[in-house]
Formats: C-alpha cells, sequence, structure tokens
C-alpha cells in the first residue's frame, strides 16, 4: 500500500469541516499533519487544576461554563489542531439516572452493580432532553473555536457495560466476561441500551456542531477476535448508524486492541485509533487502504528527555505515512505527570515534520 499523496492542500475556506483534522480523517490532502491528545483537556494542565478546584469530576461535565474553559485551554496553550469535549465517559449513565460516582485515585464505582438480567431490564434510558447542558456547552465552544474543530466524546457500549457489571474499574473484567458468556440474551439487551444511550449522546454534540465524534472502547482489548466480532461490534456498529446521515468523520478507539483493528473499522469507522503496542505502518496493513489512523506515541515517552521524545515523534509520523490519513496522537491518554511544555513542543515538531 502506498502513501497518500502530497498534493498541495486547496485554500483553507476556514471552516471546521475543511480542518486538516477533517480532511485527514476522510483522507483527503491535508498542509500538515493534524494533532491533538486525547486527555488533553486536564491533570496536566495547572489551569485546570486551579478551575476545577472544590468541584467533582461530574458535577463539572454538566456545567457548560466549564466545560467550555476546560475544552478550551489546551487549544490555547498548545495550539493543537482539534478540541475534546470535556467529559467523562460515563457520564451518559449518570445522567440517565444510575447512581455513581467518581471517586479520587479508583474512578467511576457504581453503587448498584448489574448482576442478574432483571438488572439489566431495570437500566433507565437516557432522555435526549436531559442533555440541555451539552447542547449549550457545544454551542459555545463552536462559536469559540472558529476554525478549530470540536470532536465529540462517548463511551462505547463494551466499555460502560464493564463498568456497570463490574461495579468500577477492572484490569480483568471477569465479571463482565462471564456475564456475556453465560447470559447472552441479556447481555445484548444490555449492549443494545448502552449503544443507543452512546448514539443519543453523540448526536446532541453533532447536531450542537461538532465536526467529528470519537468512541472510546477502552476495554475492549481484553476480549478476543471472534467474542468481540460476535457479542460487540455490531453494537458499536449500532452507534455509528445512530448517527444516521450526519456528515462528520467517525473516530473509533480502544487499548490493547492490535488483533482487532480491522473489526473496529468495520464497526464503521473513518479512522482507527491505535495504541503505542503495534507500530503504525503494521497498523494500516491490517485496516486497510479505506480508514485513516489516528496515534500512537507512547504517553509514557513524554516522561523521558527531549531526545528521546523527538526521536520517537519523527518515527510515528514518519510511519503514519502508510496510511490514507494520519491523525498525531497518543496511544492513550496524556499521563498526569506530564510536562505541558513537552506536549506543547510535539505539536511543534508535528506540524514541523508534516508541512507540506
Amino acid at each position: 500500500m502506498g502513501g497518500r499523496e502530497h498534493r498541495p492542500h486547496p485554500a483553507p475556506s476556514g471552516l471546521p469541516s475543511d480542518s486538516d483534522l477533517v480532511r485527514a480523517a476522510r483522507g483527503l490532502p491535508v498542509s500538515r499533519t493534524p494533532v491533538w491528545f486525547m486527555r488533553q483537556a486536564g491533570r496536566s494542565l495547572p489551569e485546570y487544576r486551579a478551575l476545577r478546584a472544590g468541584t467533582a469530576m461530574l458535577a463539572a461535565c454538566q456545567d457548560p461554563d466549564l466545560v467550555t474553559e476546560i475544552t478550551l485551554q489546551p487549544v490555547r496553550r498548545h495550539q493543537v489542531d482539534a478540541a475534546i469535549l470535556f467529559s467523562d465517559i460515563v457520564l451518559p449513565l449518570l445522567v440517565a439516572g444510575v447512581d455513581l460516582d467518581i471517586k479520587p485515585g479508583i474512578g467511576p464505582v457504581i453503587a448498584s452493580p448489574i448482576r442478574s438480567p432483571a438488572d439489566v431490564d431495570a437500566l433507565p434510558p437516557l432522555e435526549p432532553e436531559r442533555l440541555a447542558f451539552l447542547d449549550t456547552a457545544v454551542r459555545r465552544l463552536v462559536a469559540e473555536l472558529g476554525p478549530t474543530p470540536l470532536i465529540g466524546f462517548a463511551g462505547a457500549p463494551f466499555t460502560l457495560a464493564t463498568y456497570l457489571i463490574e461495579g468500577g474499574p477492572s484490569k480483568e473484567h471477569a465479571r463482565t466476561k462471564a456475564f456475556m458468556y453465560a447470559e447472552p440474551e441479556a447481555w445484548g439487551r444490555l449492549l443494545d441500551r448502552l449503544a443507543v444511550s452512546a448514539a443519543t449522546f453523540l448526536r446532541a454534540q453533532v447536531d450542537a456542531g461538532a465536526s467529528a465524534v470519537q468512541l472510546f472502547d477502552s476495554w475492549a482489548g481484553v476480549l478476543s477476535a471472534a467474542d468481540y466480532a460476535e457479542r460487540v461490534l455490531p453494537h458499536s456498529r449500532a452507534v455509528f448508524d445512530g448517527l444516521g446521515e450526519r456528515d462528520v468523520p467517525r473516530i473509533h478507539f480502544g487499548v490493547g486492541t492490535g488483533e482487532l483493528l480491522p473489526l473496529i473499522g468495520d464497526a464503521g469507522a473513518d479512522v482507527v485509533g491505535v495504541d503505542w503496542r503495534i507500530p503504525l505502518d503494521e497498523a494500516a496493513r491490517r485496516v486497510g487502504p479505506r480508514r485513516s489512523l489516528q496515534g500512537n506515541l507512547d504517553p509514557a515517552v513524554l516522561l523521558s528527555d527531549r531526545a528521546t521524545v523527538d526521536r520517537e515523534v519523527r518515527r510515528v509520523v514518519e510511519q503514519g505515512r502508510a496510511a490514507r490519513g494520519h491523525v498525531f496522537n497518543l496511544g492513550h491518554g496524556v499521563l498526569p505527570d506530564t510536562d505541558p511544555g513537552v506536549l506543547t513542543h510535539v505539536v511543534e515538531l508535528v506540524h514541523e515534520l508534516s508541512t507540506r
């Protein structure tokens, strides 16, 4: 498979729909490789920590003023090529009425985890009218961002199911997989409901002006390819299908998903997110020429010396040329101890290396 053509970029329209991020996602020529970072809006920034002081995470995610300011902070500081909505993977569950909290140092904790088919059927639906705060925040952001695209955010059905069944974060996801195997009909109903919720959450963002969406299936990598294909992929596809004719690029990302990459694309993605475990040129071979790639610098590299950072950034940019289109990102989220100055440097270096 050849690399993409390096033709001159057409005169930019100044619209987010013609930004390098959206063009790369569609496999169109770009002026330079676009860059953004998962978790760019968050704990690595001192201005974020100051703003969030005294406000719980899930409360902050429902405050349009805070969502707007936190989402804009990394765009101002790093000059990244896209904003990602400040939110949390479990927010749609909370808004729907699930009793949960984010415990510092632990993560999302569910008060009454799903243990039976009856628990699945008692799961409350996400009513669109509860998302007025989201509509307000996204409209404000789109107005502030101008030509910079905003990426909408949602958690995928499988990953949300793991939190609901485990009751919180898990390394093995053993209860989740046991429920999947033992209760296939209830499992299907659970993921159906979560797909409807995720699609509702994404539609609200796109209808308010988001230029692209990312579906985070953070823990899908714990599954075999066969289990993912049979028991998860149809529900992730239902999320993207739920966007209907809305013409925005769809990004799909999971951790530890090297064996699942072609399937993740088949779920309906225009862009397949790749973690650091597999080189982008190999990921491009697995995914094929019809989809772009996003990734995949190891977040830990940003904690090392500048020469190492530069070497690894150059490698990722070079390997990304094998893909139909490439959005530079990390292979997972920014680590809290990351020096913000290093992130700014990475953006500048990627732009310098890739300007057409």
